[in-house]
């Protein structure tokens, strides 16, 4: 979904001067957004920088010090009821039903919002997990417990799903399988509000992300047009010696090269020529290149690189 997409439909939720503080401790400061209906919406940002504080307002789980919050035109705090059974939520931290397999615990969520326990299979065939229907969940993988998270928060068929850093301490196998699962809840036509602290996740997933530290939102596009707004140059390395940085700097295009430890880095804003030139003159196995990422995007908004 384009920026200009999302300008023209109605937002399902809309945040305007949000403010949190714990002592003097700001840990959300002045945060506006708004999420369009059926957009996977990313809030990025390192440990520590408000995003759960954010959402657990957003979500009527926390009362906010100021500013307001609508989903769907109302307030989810003082807690809403007319609101629960149009969202769903997996918090950072899941707790489940002592002794209960998976196919147990979504019907007993799935009871406690009055739906039938027939969605329950749905759900987690949609999760990936119908082999695991008679597992009970602390036999589960980290992985598992995730998306069986996932499934409860989804059972009830919500409008608005929230969830916090579904990936967070998963292996890399793991992130990735689960990736396929919040595309198929897109898929769904569900609007998704996301939490991460991982960059490429977001730069995959989102349509929009907002990227925010100490409590406020620095950036908010999608990820394409926060990458494209930075105008930062394509990084080719090279292993140091396979080329002289003298004469990388005579390659066409070529805007800076330099030696660091055992790389040489040149820097181009029109990497076609140079790349050309470099296949045919060096081994394609000593080459690298790396394109401006959100990671680039923060350091340029902060002035000190990413922390996961």
């Amino acid at each position: 979904m384009s920026a200009n997409e999302a300008a023209l439909m109605p937002p399902a939720i809309a945040v305007e001067g949000l403010r949190k503080s714990y002592g003097d401790l700001k840990a959300v400061d002045g945060v506006n957004f708004e999420v369009i209906e059926g957009e996977f919406f990313g809030i990025l940002g390192p440990n520590g920088a408000g995003k759960t504080t954010t959402m657990e307002m957003v979500e009527g789980l926390r009362k906010p010090d100021g500013g307001t919050i609508r989903i769907f035109g109302e307030s989810p705090w003082p807690r809403n009821t007319s609101l629960l059974r149009r969202i769903g939520i997996q918090l950072q931290a899941s707790a489940f039903f002592d002794k209960l397999t998976s196919i147990e615990q979504l019907r007993t969520f799935a009871a406690l919002y009055g739906v039938g326990g027939d969605k329950a299979a749905e759900m987690l065939e949609l999760v990936g997990l119908s082999e695991k229907a008679d597992t009970r969940e602390d036999k589960l993988s980290g992985g598992q417990k995730q998306r069986l998270s996932i499934a409860c928060a989804l059972v009830h068929d919500p409008d608005v799903v929230f969830l916090d850093e579904p990936t967070s301490g998963l292996d890399p196998q793991a992130r990735r399988n689960l990736w396929d699962v919040l595309e198929s809840i897109r898929e769904r036509g569900k609007t998704i509000v996301y939490t991460t602290h991982y960059l490429e996740e977001a730069e995959e997933l989102c349509d929009r992300v907002a990227i925010m530290e100490s409590g406020k939102i620095l950036a908010l596009d999608t990820p394409a047009s926060l990458v494209k707004g930075l105008e930062a140059p394509t990084r080719v390395l090279l292993k140091k010696g396979v080329i002289s940085a003298e004469l990388a700097r005579e390659i066409t295009g070529v805007e800076s090269a330099g030696e660091e430890g055992d790389l040489l880095t040149i820097t181009t804003r029109d990497p076609g020529p140079v790349l050309a030139h470099l296949a045919e003159n060096v081994p394609l196995d000593t080459l690298q290149v790396r394109t401006t990422t959100l990671e680039d995007v923060f350091l340029n908004l902060t002035g000190r690189a990413y922390r996961e």
